[in-house]
Order: C-alpha cells, then structure tokens, then sequence
C-alpha cells in the first residue's frame, strides 16, 4: 500500500487518541468491484459492474460510537475529525455505555484461494460459458430460462489504535440456474440449481467451470421439472421433513443463525429484521434441538463466502461451537457485543469476540453478522439410508417462499419440488410442498443427520440486516437433515 497513506493514518489516530478516544479503527477499501451477468431464455438481459473505493472510520468516546467514510482520501483528516466529532454528539445520548477493552495489537493477512481471477477472464468467454448452459436448458415446452453468475473481489487494509494491521483480499462467486414451466392447472413452477461447494478448493471462475458444482446440474433440474408440471400438489398432513442441503441452508440461516446474531438478542434489530426468542439467559441452559444438532460458526474451510480469516475488528475468524450436542452455548459476536452482553447478564456468558464484526461497503459500519454457520456431519449415512429409515415422509429442496417469526420462534417455508417417501421408498414427485414449524419443537425433532457424503456448502450472497441495509455474503455446511412429526402442505 501507499506509505504515506499508511504514515497518515496512524497519525491521525494518534490524534484522535490524544483527544481522549477511547478506540479507533480504519478500513481503508482499496478495491471493491462487483460484476454480475443475467441472461433470460439465452439472451443477455443485463451486465452490471460497480467498482468503489474509500475509507472507512470508527471512533468510541465516552461509550459512543462515531462513524464517518469517505472515497475522496484528500479528505482524510477531515474524515477522521469527524468521526470523532460524530462520536462526541452520540455520547451525550448513549444510555449503555460501549466498551472495547483492551487487545493486543497484531498483524496478519488473508487471501481467498484463487486460480484465475474472474475479472480477468473476458467478458465474451463468460457470456459464451453462460450461454452453453442455457442451451443445455431449452425444451418447447420450458416457458422460461435464467441464468445469471455474480463475481465479487474487495480488498481490505484494517488498522486499529491497539497497532493492528490486516491485509485482506476476498474473491467470491456466485451462480444460479432456473427452468420454469406451467403445470396442470396453469401455474408456475421452477426448478433451479446454484453455484455451492465442498468447503474445499477455491474460488476463482475455475469454481464456476467445475462442472460437479454447476454446470452439470443442467440435465437435472430440467428433467426434475418436467415431472413436476404432471405431479400432484402435496396434501395437508403430519410426516416426516427430509431436507437437502439446497433447502437446509435457509432453514438453518434463518432459524439458527439470526436468532443467533447478538446484537439481535440484544435488541438492535428490533425496528427493522425482528429480535430474537433466545436470551441471554439462554447460553448453557437452551434445550435447542436435540443431542443429534451439532453447530458450529466459520468450520475452517477455504472455500466459502463466509471465509474471511479477519472480521472487520480485526478479530481472527474462529472456529468454535453454537450448539453442543443440541444444548445452546456461543453466538456470533463481536468485541463490543460481548461486553455489554456480560454486563447485562451480570455474569461471562461469553469469553471473547466470534470474528463476526462485518461491514458490506466502506461506508458501513460493522454489525453482527453471520460468517459459517454450519449442522455438522451426523452418523446417519447417507440420504438412502436416510430413506430407507423413513416410514411416512417427503424429501424437499430448494426454496420458494419463507415467512419467519419476529423472534425467529416459528417458520413457514415452501419449497420448488418434494419426493414423497413410503415405508422407506422413493416414490413419485409432489409439487407446492411446503412445511412449518416452531424453530425449538422443531430441532428437537431431529431424526436423523446425514454423514459427510451428503454435506455440502451452501453459498448466500444477499443476506439483508442493519439500517442502513447491508447485504452480506456468507455460506452455510449442512448434511441432508430429518425431521419427525412436521406439519407439511396447506389446510384447505
């Protein structure tokens, strides 16, 4: 990086510690592009690419956050300035006091492991690959096709007044394919597929070109399609829920790790995304599930939007349990959180930060967010023993719809294509499956938790929270998962 940039903003630091700041950090975004190709029944519908830079400051005084950005570094003094001043106006309305308390410096840096990076690979070559698929996709009778591919590269240089330093380079990608057709009674259905990995590997546009992880899947959801127009709708009844990883990374993202977010269970999210049914109380006493639920936050992989080695603190990403053996015993935190979560507490529910401090853009601050959340392999074997332990049931994946509770208490989703399974048979297809439940009841319920063969990472690139909204990217590892007793398909 620029030296004197480097030179500048530890002197400003030093200024803003020197005015009785208690904390500083910096997040100087040298590059943040994005670039994202969308073809409709094969014709090229859209080719977006955003490129920003810029900087990014926090200052904690008197227990108050201040924040400032700006992408003009000519205004670098003036940006730090008023960072602090914003955090001297807050701490005259602060009712809970912030802390950061006392780390270490360090430095470290983190690469995302890439062969060929996606913008460096032209244009036409990717539209060309696009566009080979969708032809793959065509039938008369597919009313619509989609296909579109999102590339992301940030790099990042952290520094905070404890004398860290961070060098990161992130590269993600992300892919969809959909067929769509219309069923007996003149409705929509679609089968889709996306970009997902092993945890494995890396994440260049040589991700995308495997075909194990995309492109093959064309020939499936195609047929998968046509049987669902001719199948039957799933009827209202209790059975047992089999879900694919395409379906279980929602269910867990939705009903494990945002209930989870500890800013959330603090309450600050309560005006836009909901709060959260578990409490503080909750850690090392919450029955979650049952002793078959096994979480765990990050899982080391080198392949996953939610691997990042540094959050935006500077914290090391960690890897550490949620739930242990169904019981509820970490959150995803950060240094702050942690803090007034022990002070409200009135004990140490939680020894240090999770890693788990993300900002989308330089001009956001960092909140709470998810990085990996993962169930972890169970001994179960495989979904066809799986199957052939399932008397009454329905395998689902990929979903249409949800609808979450304000707390994360209770979910309904929908889902594009059910199986129904009888006296431990695959039968025939059902479409508009859906199901419900409520989040505790429902993991309790867990049945059986499929072996690593049938694990695989989920990639989400859009997940919404904080005011104003970032989109954040992450990934989700989950086996195929069973539950006992749910209530599928629609009361008539």
């Amino acid at each position: 990086m620029n030296e004197g940039i480097k030179k500048k903003i530890i002197e400003n630091i030093d200024k803003l510690l020197a005015k009785k700041a208690e904390y500083v950090d910096v997040r100087l975004v040298t590059e943040d592009n994005s670039e994202s190709i969308v073809l409709y029944d094969g014709n090229l519908e859209g080719n977006d690419t955003t490129f920003e830079n810029g900087i990014g400051i926090r200052t904690l005084f008197d227990g108050a956050w201040g924040f400032a950005a700006t992408s003009n570094l000519s205004k670098l003094d003036e940006c730090f300035d008023l960072s602090f001043l914003n955090a001297k106006s807050a701490a005259k309305l602060v009712n809970v006091p912030l802390k950061m308390g006392k780390k270490k410096g360090h430095t470290g840096s983190y690469k995302s492991p890439v062969k060929k990076d996606p913008f460096r690979v032209n244009l036409k070559d990717k539209i060309d690959f696009l566009k080979e698929i969708d032809k793959n996709l065509q039938e008369e009778w597919i009313f619509k096709r989609y296909i579109s591919a999102n590339m992301q590269k940030k790099n990042q240089i952290f520094f905070n007044s404890e004398g860290t330093i961070i060098d990161r380079q992130l590269t993600d990608i992300f892919a969809t394919m959909m067929v769509m057709g219309i069923d007996n009674d003149g409705e929509m259905q679609r089968r889709s597929h996306e970009l997902f990995s092993y945890g494995n590997g890396t994440r260049g546009w040589e991700m995308l070109t495997k075909p194990d992880l995309f492109s093959s899947h064309s020939g499936r959801i195609k047929s998968e399609l046509a049987s669902l127009i001719k199948a039957e709708s799933l009827k209202y009844g209790k059975k047992s829920v089999i879900l694919l990883p395409g379906q279980g990374w929602l269910q867990v993202h939705e009903t494990i790790g945002h209930p989870l977010e500890l800013d959330r269970i603090l309450g600050y999210e309560l005006s836009y995304a909901g709060g959260s049914f578990v409490t503080l109380d909750s850690f090392g006493k919450l029955k979650y599930g049952n002793e078959k639920l096994n979480v765990s936050a990050y899982g080391g992989f080198a392949n996953s939007p939610g691997s990042f080695g540094f959050d935006d603190e500077g914290s090391p990403e960690r890897d550490y349990l949620l739930i242990d053996k169904g019981i509820l015993v970490n959150a995803l935190t950060s240094r702050a959180m942690i803090r007034e979560a022990n002070e409200k507490a009135g004990r140490k529910v939680f020894s240090e930060s999770g890693g788990a401090a993300r900002s989308t853009a330089f001009y956001r601050a960092p909140i709470d967010r998810m990085t990996n959340v993962n169930i972890l392999p169970g001994k179960d074997g495989t979904l066809e023993n799986i199957i052939s332990n399932t008397e009454d049931g329905i395998i689902v994946d990929n979903p249409t719809s949800w609808s979450i509770g304000s707390n994360r208490e209770h979910f309904h989703f929908g889902c594009e294509i059910a199986w129904e399974v009888k006296k431990g048979k695959k039968t025939k297809i059902l479409r508009n499956p859906t199901y419900q439940g409520h989040t505790v009841e429902f993991y309790n319920s867990l049945a059986a938790v499929g072996d690593k063969s049938t694990w695989r990472v989920g990639q989400v690139d859009n997940c919404g929270k904080g005011e104003p909204n970032q989109a954040m990217e992450l990934g989700h590892g989950v086996p195929v998962i069973k539950f006992d007793n749910v209530i599928t398909g629609e009361r008539k």
